[in-house]
């Protein structure tokens, strides 16, 4: 029995590689909710390039189709890239530091834009998904395949555990990630939109029945607790600067939680002490995950046939 510590993205990615490759699994869930439920649900390789190792923008490409696979809520539209006028100069710098995108008259792609913004870059193989759906989605395809969810371990341990994991990963840090999510019917984006600007750049994604969720912040700070005031005035900001109909939505929710990070922000398989870790996603989880969840299964699945 394999038993995986922790049923974020990281725990349900892993756990569904390792039943699918007919391994006996099990998941080990935590008292507190995953902080995978509060990701942006993007699936945007070629942008994280802009700031991303290449083996980021490389190896993250293989996530869009596994979540294809398995996610109903699974939409490749793409992502639109914009800034204000007096921060163009952003727009030139990140189609320099990234590729796999045509520039575009933004309106031409999202009607509701007319006006606002003259030029944009357009990445079209990018995709988005609602992390709610798609977490339960997962845990349910798991259920139906008879893997258990309990609270003690009974096999051998992979360790999904996020930023818990600092108790043995002792150069593990905490990234502090901040979100909102908006009611806004009577705004009608269909993909993701990244909002450029020099100081707190943030990305729009639509969750559908007039829902967005607006993020995200990237704070260097082991702080728990709620969103700061300052960050949700600079969200808000961001959102209005977008589309003027946001100053009239509802904030539905917000959030803020701790990502955990390697010191090269690369995730990885690790393996430590008599367990595999697979963790430091950073802001990689949703992209990453299901690539080192495939990775492991297929290690995990060699070793059982050398045992045999």
């Amino acid at each position: 029995m394999i038993s995986v510590l922790g049923s974020g993205v990281a725990g349900l990615c892993a756990a569904t590689a390792l039943a699918e490759r007919g391994l006996p699994v099990e998941v080990i869930e935590a008292a507190t909710p995953p902080v995978s439920r509060l990701a942006g649900g993007m699936l945007a390789p070629f942008c994280e390039g802009e700031s991303a190792p290449e083996v980021i923008v490389t190896r993250g490409q293989a996530a869009i189709g596994w979540w294809r696979a398995r996610v109903q809520s699974f939409a490749q539209r793409g992502t639109l890239v914009v800034a204000a006028p007096r921060d163009a100069g952003e727009l030139d710098r990140f189609a320099r530091a990234t590729r796999g995108h045509v520039w575009v008259r933004p309106d031409d792609l999202e009607p509701e834009l007319s006006g606002r913004f003259s030029a944009g870059l357009f990445f079209a193989d990018e995709a988005h998904m609602d992390p709610h759906e798609a977490l339960a989605s997962l845990r349910g395809r798991l259920v139906a395949r008879g893997v258990a969810f309990r609270e003690q371990p009974s096999g051998r341990i992979v360790d999904c555990r996020g930023i818990a994991a600092r108790d043995r990963l002792h150069d593990l840090r905490a990234v502090r990630g901040e979100m909102l999510e908006l009611h806004a019917p009577e705004v009608t984006l269909t993909r993701t939109i990244r909002l450029l600007h020099p100081r707190f750049p943030c990305y729009i994604v639509p969750r559908g029945k007039g829902r967005y969720m607006v993020g995200a912040t990237m704070v260097e700070s082991a702080r728990d607790g709620a969103v700061t005031a300052r960050s949700l005035m600079e969200l808000l900001s961001a959102a209005w600067t977008v589309h003027p109909g946001f100053g009239e939505a509802e904030v539905v929710t917000t959030g803020a939680g701790l990502r955990p990070a390697f010191p090269d922000n690369i995730p990885c398989l690790r393996r430590e002490g008599g367990r595999i870790h697979l963790n430091g996603m950073y802001r990689h989880g949703f992209l990453m995950a299901p690539v080192l969840a495939c990775e492991l299964a297929e290690e995990m699945a060699k070793e059982t046939c050398h045992a045999h």
